[in-house]
């Protein structure tokens, strides 16, 4: 696959600076996949900053799960629906004037792409049509469809991937992210190409970490799940490298994408990479290690000895378009992160309140210069 050649918008140095919680305030967002982990911290992030939140998407995958630990139900109008069935997302986009769409209901996860390809590319591909066809009847401002880090045709290399450089994925998820960012560049070139319609980008982050990851065959998760059970976490591919980051760095960058393609328009359409600075480039055994070791407790780590089907080893982004035209970079470094991401499990599992340890760690996030 070929990537869209969407030249770089010709703005000055940070021209965007961040997020502007004033911004915000008031807008009407639809947010696809609150139920899931990134979605639930973003739904909570966008409605302490005055934002009115709807959300759509599954039930929860997992119990316990994010979105119920966080009581999202009280705080957003979020809505049960299935991003596959065209008809229901024309209806959803036509029951409020939105200002802003987050898409990020997705299957992803890769060892499920290889049980399941079909309802993969269904949900991921065409999911993904569906919400673009229900934006051509809107007004809509903006709108942000978030893929993957695995959307590049991987060749293994230390060279990172910029924006421009070709889609791909060996794997059914990886392709079928690849898949939506093309399908994202024909719907914006076919029908989004007037100065009044929709101003669409892609988001394509790194390997996120944080609190309230509970899907399966993830890697802090499954390490949360042995460790509270004084288990050793058996992990698979351990020197394969990832970009990995704290789930509030990308969603630092979707939303301050968000903000200046709904004032600047197409100026900031294409795609855009949000991942960590290279020195957190890191291998799996490498993070793992040092996450045992801030959870202590008698954390300990083995390798699987399970034959597992293939998974990339080597994936870094460069995301010099996002710091030089957003002004966004990295706050956190891995450490802090999974820190973090420690502390926040340990804290829930110990009684303390979700939501107030999640807004902590927002607060923390945005006061890190």
């Amino acid at each position: 696959m070929e990537s869209e050649q969407n030249p770089s918008p010709d703005m000055p140095l940070q021209c965007h600076k961040g997020i502007d919680i004033e911004f915000w305030q008031g807008k009407r967002v639809l947010l696809t996949g609150d139920t899931g982990f990134k979605g639930s911290w973003l739904a909570l992030w966008l409605h302490d900053m005055g934002a009115e939140v709807t959300g759509y998407a599954l039930a929860p995958a997992s119990a316990p799960n994010m979105f119920d630990q966080l009581q999202l139900s009280e705080l957003i109008d979020s809505r049960r629906g299935d991003i596959r069935d065209l008809d229901a997302m024309k209806l959803l986009l036509r029951s409020r004037d939105f200002d802003v769409v987050f898409h990020l209901a997705a299957q992803s996860l890769v060892q499920e792409s290889y049980c399941d390809p079909v309802q993969t590319y269904a949900t991921n591909v065409m999911g993904t049509v569906n919400l673009l066809e229900a934006l051509r009847e809107t007004d809509v401002r903006a709108a942000v469809i978030v893929t993957s880090d695995k959307c590049y045709e991987n060749r293994e290399t230390m060279t990172a991937y910029q924006e421009n450089d070709a889609m791909g994925g060996y794997d059914p998820y990886s392709s079928s992210k690849g898949c939506g960012e093309l399908v994202t560049a024909a719907y914006r070139r076919s029908f989004f190409s007037t100065t009044d319609s929709t101003a669409i980008a892609t988001a394509r982050a790194g390997n996120v970490i944080g609190g309230g990851d509970y899907c399966a065959n993830r890697l802090l998760p499954d390490c949360i799940r042995a460790f509270m059970r004084q288990e050793p976490v058996a992990i698979r591919c351990p020197d394969a490298v990832r970009p990995w980051q704290h789930v509030l760095e990308p969603l630092s960058g979707y939303m301050s994408l968000a903000q200046a393609l709904y004032q600047h328009g197409d100026t900031f359409a294409g795609g855009w990479n949000f991942g960590p600075a290279e020195s957190d480039v890191q291998t799996v055994r490498e993070v793992t290690t040092l996450f045992a070791e801030y959870w202590g407790r008698g954390a300990e780590i083995c390798l699987d000895p399970q034959v597992h089907p293939h998974e990339a080893k080597l994936l870094i982004l460069n995301c010099d378009k996002a710091a030089k035209q957003l002004g966004w970079h990295p706050r956190t470094t891995l450490s802090t992160a999974l820190q973090w991401s420690s502390q926040w499990y340990h804290r829930v599992a110990d009684g303390a309140n979700a939501r107030e340890c999640s807004r902590k760690q927002i607060q923390e996030f945005l006061h890190i210069g």
